[in-house]
C-alpha cells in the first residue's frame, strides 16, 4: 500500500486530510511537529510521500525537509507542502531545501488528491 506521512501540529488539519487520504486508499502515518517526524522516519518508515506544513513550533517545515533530504534513503521521496503561506519568498525557500510541491490551506479535498497522484502516478 501506499503510505503518505503527514506532518502537521493541528490536529484538525492532520484529521481533515488523513480522512481524504483513506478514502482514497492511500495508507496514512502522522506526526504533530518535525522533531516526531524526523524520529518516525529513523524509527524506520519508510512513506511514498511526506506531506508537511511550514509554520510548527520548534522544527519548521523548511527545517525538516532539508533535514529529511540529508538523511539516508529520502533523497528522492517527494515532498510536499500545504501551508497557509503564499509569499513567494517562502516558496523559494522550500524549494531550495528540495521541497517537491506546494499547495495553500485550506486545500480542497479533490485538489489535494490531484496533485498526489500527479506526484504518486502509480500511487
Amino acid at each position: 500500500m501506499t503510505t503518505i506521512f503527514l506532518v502537521d501540529d493541528s490536529a484538525t488539519v492532520l484529521m481533515s486530510m488523513e480522512t481524504i487520504l483513506k478514502k482514497a486508499g492511500y495508507g496514512v502515518a502522522k506526526a504533530t511537529s518535525g522533531e516526531e517526524a524526523v524520529t518516525t522516519l529513523e524509527k524506520g518508515l519508510k512513506p511514498n510521500l511526506i506531506i508537511t506544513d511550514i509554520h510548527m513550533p520548534g522544527m519548521n517545515g523548511i527545517d525538516l525537509i532539508r533535514k529529511v533530504r540529508g538523511m539516508g534513503g529520502f533523497q528522492f521521496t517527494p515532498i510536499l507542502v500545504v501551508t497557509t503561506e503564499s509569499q513567494q519568498s517562502k516558496r523559494d525557500e522550500a524549494r531550495a531545501a528540495k521541497a517537491t510541491g506546494w499547495l495553500v490551506k485550506p486545500v480542497q479535498p479533490d485538489d489535494l488528491l490531484k496533485v498526489v497522484k500527479q506526484i504518486l502516478p502509480n500511487g
